[in-house]
């Protein structure tokens, strides 16, 4: 078959940057399915993501370790290694897009991957969009994008068909859109997040971290009432008192009450301690809903960084890593390529049956006077011990990021 030449296209629909804003969407939803009760639950999962420190750590490394280091491949494979380098106009590589892939997925149980070609098949590019602007239209069979879902319009809104069907667009393209989601009973149209059960500790550790500031706001000063005796001649000017004392002398709101009573002829004003002996609890729940956010993620405490402060154990890390590679991380990247090496085998007619993602450990693991092929089998990868081309060692390849076989 003729191999077909790699031409980049524009920036793919959908990449409006910005915050988004948390208020609340149309409850109509005739050409779409709603993403939560009122279609902004993409939103608050973002927004707690940048809020709690260890469950944005456990979303970042999720996404690092299934994006792995790079890929090998064979060598002979000249538009495959061109696509790795460059997979869509915008210059990013092949493992940039997973990345942003595996991040939404462990974010949101969702993701969504644009494909685009012409009617020759002459090109391939490959997209990421923002799951928060993605869902999916009442027909099933396509992907609404919208740059504002508080805000939703059908007019600015930008449809897609599902994967494998393509629609030709005005630009001339053909584009489909692949939709990765993990199973959940009772949801149909959209996945679930595999930490569900560990949102409401999520929120825990974050309000823990958020208490924690509020007494260094007010530097550690303690709670209480203050008492001021003082006349007043009206509930406004009583007001006004209370207002002025809390702005030079409350810190946080909250953090003193003052109380103004009939003046005598002596000042009888007076602070008033609330002791709490409550910190110990404090940082116990905050403990807890730590390793909570870890057992929800499906995850490890030394891979999240939480227990480097007791020492490097690297023996620990590599057992952990180990595990997490055979049961979330070889398993997540599969999902992920499958659709990826499908398409570039149907559009390009590419042999993608020599391309692996590279995984390697955070701390050193393999000698390296290992061989390329012992090495892919401590990682569970396909390997043949009388492969000339798996014969080389380890420490003739550790310097690249991209392993080129052949």
């Amino acid at each position: 078959m003729e191999k077909k030449s790699l031409k980049s296209v524009v920036c793919g629909v959908g990449n409006t940057a910005g915050e988004p804003v948390m208020r609340s969407a149309p409850v109509h939803g005739a050409e779409f399915w709603r993403w939560g009760s009122d279609n902004l639950f993409p939103y608050a999962l973002a927004l707690m993501s940048r809020r709690s420190t260890t469950h944005r750590r456990i979303i970042n490394d999720k996404a690092d370790y299934i994006s792995g280091k790079g890929f090998s491949f064979d060598v002979g494979q000249t538009l495959l290694g061109s696509l790795i380098d460059r997979v869509n106009g915008c210059g990013e590589s092949l493992r940039q897009v997973i990345n942003k892939i595996a991040f939404d997925k462990s974010l949101f149980g969702n993701a969504f991957l644009e494909v685009v070609t012409d009617t020759g098949h002459t090109f391939l590019s490959l997209y990421h969009q923002d799951a928060t602007r993605c869902r999916m239209a009442r027909d099933g069979r396509h992907v609404l994008l919208h740059h504002d879902w508080a805000e939703f319009s059908m007019k600015e809104a930008k449809s897609l068909p599902l994967y494998p069907a393509f629609e030709e667009q005005a630009d001339g393209t053909l584009r489909s859109i692949i939709h990765y989601k993990d199973y959940e009973p009772m949801f149909e149209h959209y996945g679930v997040p595999p930490y569900i059960a560990g949102m409401n500790v999520s929120a825990i550790a974050y309000k823990t971290d958020r208490w924690n500031i509020s007494r260094l706001d007010n530097s550690f000063q303690l709670s209480g009432v203050m008492m001021i005796d003082d006349a007043v001649d009206s509930e406004a000017e009583a007001a006004q008192l209370v207002r002025v004392a809390e702005e030079r002398f409350a810190g946080r709101p909250g953090q003193v009450m003052f109380v103004i009573k009939n003046g005598s002829a002596d000042d009888n004003s007076r602070f008033i301690p609330i002791s709490s002996q409550n910190e110990g609890d404090w940082k116990d729940l905050h403990d807890q809903a730590t390793g909570d956010i870890v057992v929800a993620h499906s995850w490890f405490r030394s891979l999240s960084g939480l227990d480097y402060s007791s020492g490097f154990d690297s023996e620990r890390i590599l057992h952990e890593y180990e595990v997490a590679l055979n049961t979330v991380i070889l398993a997540e990247q599969a999902e992920i390529m499958e659709p990826i090496t499908g398409v570039m085998q149907s559009v390009l007619g590419i042999d993608t049956s020599s391309l692996q993602i590279v995984n390697r450990p955070p701390t050193r693991s393999k000698p390296i006077y290992m061989k390329v092929w012992e090495a892919r089998k401590a990682d569970g990868l396909d390997y043949d011990p009388e492969d000339e081309r798996q014969q080389a060692f380890l420490s003739e390849i550790t310097k690249y990021n991209v392993t080129k076989i052949g």
